[in-house]
C-alpha cells in the first residue's frame, strides 16, 4: 500500500480519484452519486473560483495499481482570515475498510497542512457553502438529500482512529405535509413583516431569479455576520453558486425576505433529484440531463437547504418569518409529500428546539471532526 499526491493535470490521476466512490458504494443502495460535471470542475484549478484565493492537495491510497482510498486537504484562506484561525479542512474522504490506508492518507494530509503553517484540521468540510458537510453518524438507512454526504458506518471508526475528536453535529429533519403548524407563528410573521416594513419576494420564472444574482453574494455574506465557522464568498463564487441554484431551482420555491428593494433574508428549497442521479450515475451526457429534468418535474420530495437573515432582523421574532415561509412552501406546493430540512447546526439550539416543537423529526445526524496538528 502506498500514498501518492495526485497531479491535477494528469487525467489518469483525476479519473482514479473521481471513480473510487463507485467502487466503495457499489453494493450500497442508499448512496447518491454526485454530479460528475461538478466533481471534475472542483479538481480544475484553472476554472474553479476557489483556487483564486486558496489551495488544496489531493491524495490517493493504492494497493498495487488499485485505488483503495482518497482524501482532499483544503487551505481556505478567507475562512481562516474571517475566523482568525489556522485551520485546514479535510474533504472528499473515501476509503475501503482499511485503517492502514486511512492513516496513510491523513498523515500525508497532516504533513501538507503543517508545511503551510496550519495548526489544526477540521472536516469533512468543503470548498463552498453549497457543499454538504460532516460525516453521517445517524440515519444510514435513508437516502441522502441532494448534495448531502453519505458514507458507510465504518468511516466513524477510521476517522476517530486517526486521532480526530467530535467537533459539531448538524441534524436533518423530516417535515410531513400533515404537520399542523401553529397558526400563531403565521400571525407573528405577518405582524413582524408589517412592523418592520418587510415583504416576501416570490418568483414565477428563472428569468425573474436572475435579477437576484448580483445581490446573492452580499446577502449570503451579510447573513454570516455574528456567526462563526463560516467564510465570506467572493463575487465569482457567488456567481457560480447562483448558476447552480438556477439550474435546479423551481422559482416558486425560492423565497427572499425584502426590505424595500434590498434582500435581507432567504429561504431556499429545491425539488430533490437524488433518484435521478442514482439512475444516471451522476452523468449529464448523453441523456442524463433529460432524466434529471423529468425528475425535477415529478419528484414529490423537497429539500429545504438554506435559510438565513442578516443580524438586524434576526431578533424580535424575525425567525418566525422563515418558519412561516418554510411551512407555507410545503403546503403551497401540493405535489410534494415530504420535505427534508437539512443540516441545522446543533449549536443553533433555539432553531432546532423550535422545529422539534413544530413536529419535525430529526432523523439524520452529520458530525464534523477536529484534530490538533
Amino acid at each position: 500500500m502506498h500514498i501518492q499526491e495526485i497531479d491535477l493535470k494528469n487525467r489518469e490521476h483525476v479519473r482514479d480519484f473521481l471513480s473510487l466512490p463507485f467502487s466503495i458504494y457499489r453494493d450500497i443502495p442508499q448512496w447518491v452519486p454526485p454530479l460528475q460535471m461538478d466533481e471534475r470542475a472542483r479538481l480544475n484549478p484553472r476554472k474553479f473560483p476557489y483556487y483564486k484565493h486558496s489551495g488544496a492537495a489531493f491524495f490517493l491510497a493504492c494497493d498495487g495499481a488499485r485505488a483503495i482510498g482518497r482524501l482532499g486537504i483544503l487551505n481556505n484562506r478567507p475562512y481562516n482570515e474571517f475566523n482568525n484561525e489556522s485551520t485546514a479542512f479535510f474533504y472528499l474522504f473515501e476509503c475501503e475498510n482499511r485503517l492502514d490506508a486511512a492513516k496513510g492518507l491523513f498523515e500525508a494530509g497532516f504533513e501538507w497542512a503543517r508545511a503551510r503553517g496550519l495548526t489544526k484540521i477540521l472536516g469533512p468540510k468543503g470548498f463552498t457553502p453549497m457543499d454538504g458537510f460532516g460525516l453521517l453518524v445517524k440515519g444510514f438507512q435513508h437516502r441522502p438529500a441532494f448534495g448531502l454526504p453519505y458514507n458507510p458506518e465504518y468511516y466513524i471508526q477510521l476517522i476517530e482512529s486517526c486521532g480526530f475528536k467530535p467537533h459539531r453535529d448538524a441534524v436533518s429533519g423530516y417535515l410531513d405535509e400533515r404537520i399542523q403548524f401553529p397558526e400563531r407563528i403565521h400571525e407573528l410573521a405577518e405582524r413582524i413583516q408589517q412592523r418592520r416594513g418587510l415583504h416576501i419576494a416570490r418568483y414565477e420564472k428563472r428569468s425573474d431569479l436572475r435579477g437576484l444574482v448580483p445581490k446573492l453574494g452580499d446577502l449570503y455574506n451579510g447573513a454570516l455576520r455574528g456567526t462563526a465557522g463560516n467564510a465570506p464568498i467572493s463575487d465569482e463564487e457567488a456567481d457560480a453558486l447562483a448558476g447552480q441554484m438556477l439550474w435546479f431551482a423551481d422559482p416558486k420555491l425560492i423565497k427572499i425576505v425584502m426590505k424595500g428593494e434590498e434582500p435581507v433574508g432567504f429561504l431556499l428549497a429545491y425539488p430533490n433529484v437524488s433518484a435521478a442521479l442514482q439512475r444516471t450515475k451522476g452523468k449529464l451526457l448523453p441523456f442524463g440531463w433529460l432524466v434529471i429534468l423529468r425528475e425535477l418535474r415529478r419528484t414529490d420530495w423537497l429539500d429545504i437547504n438554506g435559510a438565513g437573515l442578516i443580524p438586524e432582523y434576526r431578533g424580535t421574532g424575525g425567525m418566525a418569518i422563515l418558519y412561516s415561509e418554510m411551512f407555507k412552501t410545503v403546503k403551497e406546493a401540493s405535489r410534494f409529500r415530504r420535505a427534508e430540512v437539512v443540516q441545522i447546526g446543533m449549536e443553533n439550539d433555539s432553531m432546532q428546539r423550535d422545529l422539534e416543537n413544530f413536529g419535525i423529526d430529526f432523523y439524520k445526524t452529520h458530525r464534523t471532526y477536529i484534530r490538533e496538528l
